[in-house]
C-alpha cells in the first residue's frame, strides 16, 4: 500500500482496458476487466476462498475520514455482492487465506493495529500472532504471504500513521508457527508488497521508495524495484539481485505469482496505472491497463484460479486469464 455498515449490491461493469503484450499466453484476445464494487475509500489487499468469496481491505486514512479506523470486504462471486465482513478492521492492508480456510491480516495501525492477526473464517474467532519485535511495536504492517509450512511473512514499512517509530529498520520479518518473530530483511528502504515463487524457493519483495536516494547513511536499497531472494526451506533468505528496476515516481505495489512462476506487479503510474506481468528473470510479458491505479492482486482459488481480482482505487476488479494461481 502506497497513499497518493452497510449492504452494496453493485452490477458489475465491463470495461475494455484489458491490452497486453504476448497475450495468446496469459491474457485471452477477448478479455475483458469487470468492475465487482466501486464503494471503497481506499481499497487493498485482495485474498479469495476456495467457495468463491474474495476478501479485499478498505483503508480509510485518518487524515482523511478520522472517525473510521478501516473496514474488510467479503465479495461473493456466487451472489455479486459485497459485504462488510469486519469494521473496524484495525486498518488492515494484505490479506492472506490459508488452505485451513484462516484470513491472516496485516493491520497498518494509524492509531491502532499494527500487528499481524489470524481470523478463523468457519466461526469469525481471532486472536493476535505478532504485535511487537525485541519488545516493540512494528512500525505498520503492510502485506503477507503465507507458506506451506504456515509460516508467515510480511512487510513492515511506514507510509501512514502518527505513531511513534519504534524499530530501528523498515523490516521484512518471518514469523514461525510457534510465533517466533525474526527480522530477516532490514536493508530495503521501504518494503512493500511480498510474494512466494511455486516451490517456495525465492521470496520477492516489492521497494517503494520516494525518498532522496543520495542521502543514504545506512546504504539501504532504495528506490522502486522489485528484489528477488533465493529462500531455504528453513527459511533463511538470501539476496540475489533487483528482478525489475523502475523508474522515480513509478513503483510497484502488492503482486502475486501464478503457477508457472510468472509475476504480477501492480504498478504506481499516475499517468499510465496498469498491473505488469513479468517472467522469472524479471522481464515483462504482459500488461493489463487498468482505469485507476491499482494497489493490490491476487487469484482466486479452485474453480476461480484463472481468476485475476485487482484492488485499485476505491474499486475491487475481476479479469480471468489463460493464466492460473498455485491453489
Amino acid at each position: 500500500m502506497k497513499i497518493t455498515k452497510v449492504i452494496f449490491v453493485f452490477i458489475p461493469v465491463l470495461l475494455n482496458y484489458a491490452i497486453g503484450q504476448n497475450t495468446s499466453d496469459i491474457i485471452p484476445l477477448n478479455a475483458k476487466l469487470h468492475k465487482l464494487f466501486k464503494n471503497g475509500f481506499f481499497t487493498e489487499g485482495p485474498a479469495s476462498t476456495f467457495d468463491g468469496r474474495v476478501y479485499f481491505s478498505d483503508i480509510t486514512f485518518t487524515s482523511e475520514i478520522p472517525n473510521e479506523r478501516g473496514h474488510i470486504w467479503k465479495y461473493s462471486s456466487q451472489t455479486g455482492r459485497t459485504t462488510i465482513y469486519r469494521s473496524p478492521s484495525g486498518m488492515t492492508n494484505g490479506l492472506e487465506v490459508d488452505s485451513h480456510n484462516n484470513l491472516f491480516a496485516g493491520e497498518g495501525g494509524d492509531l491502532e493495529g499494527r500487528r499481524i492477526t489470524k481470523t478463523d473464517l468457519k466461526t469469525g474467532k481471532s486472536q493476535i500472532i505478532a504485535a511487537v519485535y525485541k519488545g516493540k511495536p512494528f512500525n505498520s504492517p503492510n502485506d503477507l504471504v503465507v507458506d506451506s509450512k504456515e509460516r508467515i511473512y510480511f512487510t513492515d514499512p511506514r507510509y501512514v500513521g502518527s505513531e511513534p517509530i519504534e524499530q530501528s529498520v523498515m523490516g521484512v520479518y518471518q514469523i514461525e508457527r510457534n510465533g517466533d518473530v525474526k527480522l530477516i530483511i532490514g536493508d530495503i528502504a521501504m518494503p512493500n508488497g511480498i510474494a512466494l515463487s511455486p516451490k517456495e524457493d525465492k521470496l520477492y519483495v516489492g521497494c517503494y521508495d520516494e525518498s532522496d536516494s543520495q542521502n543514504n547513511p545506512k546504504n539501504l536499497m532504495k528506490g522502486m524495484f522489485i528484489a528477488e531472494y533465493q529462500l531455504s526451506s528453513t527459511g533463511e533468505v538470501k539476496f540475489i539481485r533487483k528482478l525489475v528496476n523502475y523508474e522515480a515516481k513509478i513503483g510497484p505495489d502488492g503482486l502475486t505469482v501464478d503457477s508457472n512462476g510468472n509475476l504480477y506487479m501492480a504498478v504506481r503510474d499516475e499517468q499510465n496505472p496498469y498491473i505488469g506481468i513479468y517472467n522469472s528473470d524479471g522481464e515483462i510479458i504482459a500488461t493489463i491497463s487498468m482505469p485507476e491505479v491499482p494497489s493490490n492482486v491476487a487469484f482466486g482459488k479452485g474453480k476461480e484460479k484463472n481468476c485475476l481480482y485487482i484492488t485499485a482505487g476505491g474499486s475491487l476488479y475481476r479479469i480471468k486469464l489463460l493464466s492460473q494461481g498455485m491453489n
